[in-house]
């Protein structure tokens, strides 16, 4: 099994990353904050304004270190990598698979009961520790389920990318529900983004944004094309495969760790800021809060439900990833989606 590596977050701002022997070192102001081996670090993350020098750069390509650069607040500006790794005949079977439309329902429909479960497990651990008075949460884990029995018969795709709109509108139609601290901090009103608007969701996107990184770096491991996605069909710029096996993970990986911030009071409202323009971002002191906590997420342990080993949650994206190129092969009759219990 894959050795869970550590992802180096960089968030000081005129911090400057160099290649030291075998090490990647930080610096701020020519003084040296860090020093890392680079056979610990499985990616890099650097928000704003960072620099790196060239020679890092190509260390980190050749021991296959994904290099992420994003804005102060999270989003999406450019990565580095080297060579793409795995067979060629491994992406040339996925490509084929997503030109099928019959393939691209099948798989999309089991990346969505993956994520249909995981949502309904979110709700019903809710149900569970502090019930539901006005039966809102419940009837939402009912319908769900409903959710699941149709998904069994839908042949197309278009239909099914129906199902997973019905699911997003009812599942964050109750969100607010399971916030039970810091009600006016983080009032919960739907789901926004590009920007976000509110506290909620601007932890969402942040966290949403760290979890693509990872699945992205764990198909580029095996050697699947993260562009080329099924439920998320081609689009220049998108990760459309990163995002299918985001959709199972997200209610796992980003929503309980939303929650767990706000209720246990680990963030609080004076750590988030709203721009002019409406937007709501993150100051320093949250954002790395936020960071730490998904680390620790990373470093829990549990027994994946399809291979039967017990593992850390940071590398259920690479085992995804693994089953699915696994899939792709033709050494499994399905995709099997991380299903939480």
């Amino acid at each position: 099994m894959k050795k869970l590596l550590n992802t180096l977050f960089v968030t000081t701002q005129g911090a400057y990353l160099s290649k030291e022997g075998e090490c990647v070192i930080v610096s701020v102001e020519r003084e040296v904050k860090l020093r890392l081996p680079i056979h610990t670090i499985g990616g890099i993350v650097c928000f704003g304004q960072i620099s790196m020098s060239p020679q890092l750069m190509g260390f980190c390509t050749e021991k296959n270190v994904l290099v992420s650069f994003l804005s102060e607040h999270g989003k999406f500006f450019a990565k580095v990598q080297g060579p793409v790794s795995g067979n060629v005949l491994l992406r040339k079977a996925q490509y084929r698979f997503s030109d099928d439309v019959l393939q691209s329902a099948n798989i999309a429909r089991h990346v969505l009961a993956g994520k249909l479960c995981n949502c309904r497990t979110v709700l019903n651990r809710f149900l569970r520790d502090h019930g539901d008075s006005s039966g809102d949460i419940e009837a939402v884990s009912r319908r769900i389920d409903q959710q699941l029995e149709r998904l069994r018969t839908i042949q197309e795709l278009d239909e099914i990318r129906g199902v997973e709109g019905d699911l997003a509108r009812s599942y964050f139609s109750v969100f607010d529900r399971l916030i039970t601290s810091q009600k006016e901090d983080f009032k919960f009103e739907g789901r926004n983004k590009r920007p976000p608007m509110d506290n909620t969701n601007a932890l969402l996107s942040f966290i949403y944004t760290l979890l693509a990184h990872d699945v992205q770096s764990a198909l580029e491991t095996v050697g699947l094309d993260p562009a080329v996605g099924f439920l998320h069909r081609d689009r220049p710029g998108r990760a459309g495969l990163a995002l299918d096996l985001m959709e199972e993970l997200r209610p796992f990986f980003a929503d309980r760790l939303v929650l767990s911030l706000i209720n246990l009071q680990r963030v609080n409202g004076t750590g988030f800021r709203k721009m002019e323009g409406g937007a709501v971002v993150m100051d320093d002191a949250t954002r790395k809060e936020v960071l730490m906590a998904y680390q620790e997420r990373k470093k829990d342990e549990l027994t994946h439900p399809f291979i039967d080993e017990k593992i850390n949650v940071g590398l259920i994206p690479y085992v995804q990833a693994m089953l699915f190129a696994r899939f792709i092969r033709g050494d499994l009759d399905s995709y099997p989606p991380f299903i939480w219990k």
